[in-house]
This record gives structure tokens, sequence and C-alpha cells, in this order.
């Protein structure tokens, strides 16, 4: 593979969606830069991919548009380093945080305004294009024989053939290490190895973000340490999705951090941009958080060597990188935050199998802070979308839908292969998430609804662990199955429901409207049990207050639902 090519700056590698005609194309980053607007989405072959891909993407504008403003011109705060070509610093005689912020501010409105990206971001990834070349002598998000045999122990190096990961490991659809085959993988046989580049080069973005710990090769380090999962493997993602690319990119696109109000101006460092890649090694064994989030956003989770063969076939050789902590990582803006009993600490309100099922709309407080006195930390991007709209940068009508990608692990220590991938959303009107209604605030009545209708369900489930009772099942299983049913019936019309609201709303009257399409929902799910009763749910069993059969307890469900409805 002597003197190829294959510069991602130029070479189209990016999936994605026409706006007008919905097809399916190929672009190359400055062509998805340059035409953002006309393209509805990202198309890679998982949603987890899509989002690995827009971090990426979002690292390459906020590192971009923190340094210089919509029309190319570097901000007067700054000035170019003496230290390094291309590199930054800040002006200490002309910085002032207010002045940052307005001018940071001003730069993401006129790109709104312009509905388009401008020419400086085509101009940045020109002068560092030698580091997007996928073969380059600093090959694209890997390293050399080199720099891979100096960092791992001697017995690991690449001559050693130690450490290895197959491509059908690396394709987080697949998942197959050399000793558990994966038998429902959409590849079979000899195919789950083969991989074109382009695809090669998202499922290796991908891969970082979202690795498992079934690899034993580490860096060499004076401390021990374990492989860690890939970072978005382990938060609970929450994103804002547009109309356009554009407007996806342009919304998640966090210029000003409002998490704090140090006045300090943080300068942006991607991984490609370190002066090599023994120097971001070196930063990463001290385990240290990244200030910025272009680092975050393109932080490693492995050293990924790739050896070709002649044929043009890829062996990887990977290595782990210690990680830095989640506990108060709060310069993560894409994830949901519980706070530890123990610690006290802030960590990412991970999702895994036992909450499967449970939609975005259900945790709704852990989104946006209801009440004053709740003991959350919103997502940054919630924090920002709340800045855009308190400064009427967006409209006050103006619909958000927040979207989710999650990639569930198996749960399994020493694998935390890939188990499910869920996707969810729900959508409101600006005015509704950051209502200023103080007398009659929406997210705190939303909160108020959105508790009576698991109370609802709560009704629903005792009446399924009834018939699980009469019919002599596993009631936990039975009732468990039959409620998460009934929340599947639920979901689109709550998610209807929060999108028609609108500032202007008389809440009481959204709400009882709700109420009723609740009681309906709860009506219909019921007769569908009644009609499917056999002559032992009818005859019924004896229970602690008296005979328990499918209409004693049809009556009970109905009682409470009405008590609790208030209907």
């Amino acid at each position: 593979m002597d003197n190829k090519s294959f510069n991602l700056v130029t070479e189209p590698w990016l999936k994605v969606i026409e706006l007008d005609t919905d097809r399916e194309r190929m672009v190359s980053l400055v062509d998805l830069f340059e035409n953002a607007q006309d393209y509805r989405q990202l198309a890679g072959e998982m949603r987890s991919q899509d989002l690995a891909i827009l971090r990426f993407l979002l690292a390459i504008l906020t590192t971009v548009y923190s340094r210089f403003d919509a029309a190319g011109e570097v901000y007067p705060w700054l000035r170019e380093s003496a230290e390094s070509p291309q590199t930054f610093e800040i002006d200490q005689d002309e910085f002032s945080q207010d002045a940052s912020q307005e001018d940071l501010l001003e730069t993401w409105q006129r790109l709104y305004k312009a509905g388009k990206f401008s020419k400086v971001v085509t101009s940045y990834l020109k002068e560092y294009a030698d580091r997007f070349d996928f073969f380059g002598q600093r090959p694209f998000y890997q390293v050399t024989t080199e720099d891979y045999d100096a960092l791992v122990p001697k017995n690991k190096s690449v001559a050693a053939g130690k450490g290895q990961v197959l491509v059908k490991q690396l394709n987080r659809r697949v998942s197959e290490s050399a000793n558990s085959p994966a038998i429902f993988a959409p590849k079979s046989g000899e195919v789950k190895n083969e991989m074109s580049l382009d695809e090669l080069v998202r499922w290796l973005i991908t891969y970082q973000n979202f690795t498992g710990v079934t690899d034993k090769t580490k860096v060499e380090t004076e401390e021990k340490f374990s492989n860690s999962a890939g970072w978005i493997y382990r938060i609970n993602p929450v994103f804002a999705k547009g109309n356009s690319l554009f407007e996806t990119l342009l919304l998640n696109l966090i210029l000003v951090d409002k998490r704090d109000d140090s006045g300090d101006y943080i300068l942006q460092k991607p991984v490609w941009e370190y002066q090599s890649i023994r120097a971001y090694i070196d930063q990463r064994k001290k385990q240290v958080l990244p200030t910025n989030i272009s680092e975050l956003y393109t932080a490693w989770s492995r050293i990924i060597h790739i050896e070709w063969d002649e044929t043009g076939q890829p062996t990887l050789f990977s290595a782990g990188i210690p990680m830095f902590g989640y506990d108060n990582a709060l310069i993560e803006p894409m994830t949901t935050w519980r706070r530890d009993k123990k610690t006290n600490d802030y960590r990412p309100a991970a999702k895994g199998l036992r909450s499967l099922g449970i939609a975005m709309w259900r945790n709704f407080g852990q989104y946006v802070k209801v009440r004053e006195a709740d003991d959350i930390h919103e997502p940054g991007l919630v924090v920002w979308l709340r800045l855009l709209k308190s400064q009427h940068l967006i409209a006050h009508d103006k619909p958000l839908l927040l979207n989710s990608a999650v990639l569930i692990s198996d749960g399994n220590a020493t694998s935390q292969s890939p188990a499910a991938e869920v996707v969810d959303d729900m959508q409101m009107q600006a005015d509704v998430l950051f209502d200023s209604e103080i007398a009659d605030y929406w997210p705190m009545r939303i909160e108020d609804v959105i508790e009576l209708t698991q109370t609802v369900g709560t009704d629903y489930y005792h009446f399924a662990s009834d018939i699980g009772k009469i019919r002599n099942l596993d009631v936990r299983l039975f009732a468990g199955g039959m409620s998460a049913k009934f929340y599947e019936r639920l979901n689109e019309p709550f998610k209807e429901w929060l999108e028609g609201l609108t500032g202007q709303d008389d809440r009481d009257a959204k709400i009882n409207l709700w109420k009723t399409q609740l009681k309906e929902i709860v009506t219909m799910a019921t007769d569908d049990v009644m009609q499917a009763s056999s002559p032992r749910d009818i005859k019924g069993i004896p229970g602690e207050r008296g005979p328990l059969n499918i209409f004693t307890a049809k009556n009970h469900l109905v009682y409470n639902v009405r008590v609790h409805l208030n209907l």
C-alpha cells in the first residue's frame, strides 16, 4: 500500500441522505461542510455510528468557530501562537468573558441566518489535510508501526503478531471475536471480515467511541490500568436533530460553555492537532479529563495500527489507553446525569439492558430541571439550547427535537459487547421546554403528567399481576411483559401530545386532553385482555379480598384509574 492516499478531506467516505430526493450519497468532508444544508442527515450503518461521526464533525466545527468568526477573521481576543504554526493563544490584553461570549454567539447567529457554513471550515481542513489522510505519514486515527512498537511492551510489538483485532470485531453490527461467533449478524462467513475503505473509516471512528474490553494489549504505563470501554458507550446520549444536517450540526455546536462563570476561555485541541501521537498518549497517561469539547469528542480508547497485505486486506493491532474518569465529567454535554448517593458525584445516567424499554419522555426530569430544588444536572446541550432561546437566537416556537442513540453493552465485565441499539426522541417547542411562565411552568406540569401517567401504568401492572396469578404463571415475568406492551401503546400518543404543546396553551385544558386519551388507551388495552380470556380467567381463584377473576381484576383497575385521573 506504499504511496497510496485516501484523504478524508477530499475523498468521499461519509454517507448522507439528500434533502430533496431522499437518496443516499457518499461525500467528502469538504463536500459535507459546503453543502450540509442540502443533506437531511447522516446515513451510516448504525445510528450509533452516526452519533460518533456527528461528534467528530462537531469537533472540527467547534475548533474552527472558536478561533474564527463567520467571516473567517480571527477573534480580536486571540492571536497566533509564536510556539507553533496554526495554533492560537489568548491575548489577555484584549480578552474579556462578556466580549468573547458576545462574539461567539454572533458567529453562531450569522451562520444560522446564512443557512450554511462559511469557507473558513474548508480552509482549516486544507491546512490540516495531512492529518486526515488514512494512509499518510501520520495516518488518520491510527499510529505507525514505529509508534505502536514504542508504546506497547516489546513482546506485544507488531512483529510479534499479538493484540490483533479482526475487521469483523471493528464492525459493531457484528462484533465477533475469534472465540465467540456472532450467529445473528447481518453478514456470514468470511464476508464478515470484508469491508470497503470508506466503511472501514466510519467504523474506525465508531470503534474508538464504542470499544468493548475483549482485547488485552495495553500501552506501557508506570501504574497498571484496565482497558476501558469507549467513552460514549457509558453515557446516555442526547443531541438535537434539525430539519437538515446543517441545522443538526449548528444546534449541537456549543460555542459558549455556561457550566460556570470562572471567566476562563478554553482553547480547543482535537486529537489530530497534537504535535505527535506520543505527545497525545503522554497526556492520556495522566488520565486527566479534557478541558475542551473537541478533545473530548475525538478521544481515543485505543491506539490502532493497520498493516496491509499485498491484496489490500487489513490486519489491525489494538492497544488500550488509560481513560479519564466519568465522575463529575460535566464537560460532556451529550448525556443525562445522576447523583451518586455515596460519593455525591455526578455520573452519566447510562442506559442498560434492564432499562431497555423505558422511553425518553419517562425520564423527562433528567433532561430539563423541573423544580429549582431538584438535585439534577441538565445536559450541557440543553443548557446551550436554553441560552440560544434566551438570547432570541432561535424562535420561541422553534420545534426542538431531542434525540438519543444508545448502544447498550451485554453487561459482561470481560467483553462489553454490543447487545442492543435503542433510538428514541421527544419534541417540544422552545417555549415549552424553556418556559418562562413561572406561575404555571410547563416543565413542572409535564413532569406531573408523566408521574400521573406512570401511576396509571402501575395500576395496569397490578391488573396484569392479577391475571398472572389467575393463570398460575410467573407473575413478575408475565406482568412485566404486559406492562412493556402497555407503555409501547403509550409512547407515540404521549410524544404527539408533547409535540402539540405551546407556550400559549391553557395548561389544564391540555392536561385534561391527555388524561382523557390515557383513559381510552387503558380501556383498549384492558378490552384486548378481556377478549382473549379463557374459562379459567372467568372462573378465577380465591383471592385475599374474595374471588379473583378477570372481571374483579378489571373492576379494581377501572376504580384505580378513575381515582387517579379524577375524571
